[in-house]
């Protein structure tokens, strides 16, 4: 893919209406919002803290987050997600602040932050090792970066194709726990894996494919 950055953008604000539907995308129901607001506080410090939330969709972990008294920033390139993030702050009456710009290199300037989230974010991305060099600078001595990633069985919305060319992404169709441990290690103090497969609540219903979070330390 030559410069896939318009057709990502187009079918992310394509999908945005339908986004929240995903019942780990709008956590409309309780136990779902529930089990990542316990998930979120294991993994985010103690006391208010600045949160990067790249590739922030529709907002719905960063509200989780403000709603813990946490000072978020959310990033997506597609202006659609964006605004129903903005929206969803403002119906809760939180703080947020959302961006549109790449993920990949948030725009945020010279900003450093104590953690750094992504969700699902890196099977999209062109240059995905090139992505986490970036969110670690974006980080503070000590800050985490949290990253929820998997091995799909399928890439993309249902029943809508993901963009032209997307099988020569990199890590199209996710990337396993111990490959990106690979990959983040050498960027980062240390790390953990914490396995989300076998947490229906999170996913809306059991799951079959494999999920985690990452947790590194800088």
């Amino acid at each position: 893919m030559s410069d896939p950055t318009q057709a990502i953008t187009e079918y992310w604000d394509a999908a945005a209406p339908a986004f929240d539907r995903e019942p780990d995308h709008g956590l409309r129901q309780e136990p779902t919002r529930a089990a990542w607001a316990r998930r979120l506080t294991g993994w985010a410090p103690v006391g208010p803290a600045d949160v990067l939330d790249v590739g922030c969709g529709t907002g719905s972990l960063s509200l989780l987050l403000a709603e813990a008294g946490h000072r978020v920033t959310g990033v997506d390139l597609a202006p659609q997600m964006v605004e129903q993030a903005r929206a969803r702050h403002t119906a809760a009456g939180l703080p947020g602040r959302f961006l549109v710009g790449d993920a990949a290199v948030p725009p945020t300037g010279e900003e450093r932050f104590d953690v750094l989230l992504s969700r699902h974010l890196l099977w999209t991305l062109p240059h995905p090792q090139a992505a986490l060099g970036e969110w670690v600078a974006r980080l503070r001595p000590g800050g985490r970066l949290v990253l929820v990633e998997g091995r799909w069985r399928e890439s993309g919305q249902k029943g809508v194709p993901y963009v032209a060319g997307a099988e020569s992404l990199p890590w199209h169709g996710g990337i396993s726990a111990a490959d990106l441990a690979e990959s983040v290690r050498p960027l980062v103090a240390g790390l953990r894996i914490e396995p989300l497969s076998g947490d229906p609540e999170l996913w809306g219903g059991p799951v079959a494919d494999e999920r985690y979070a990452l947790i590194a330390h800088v």
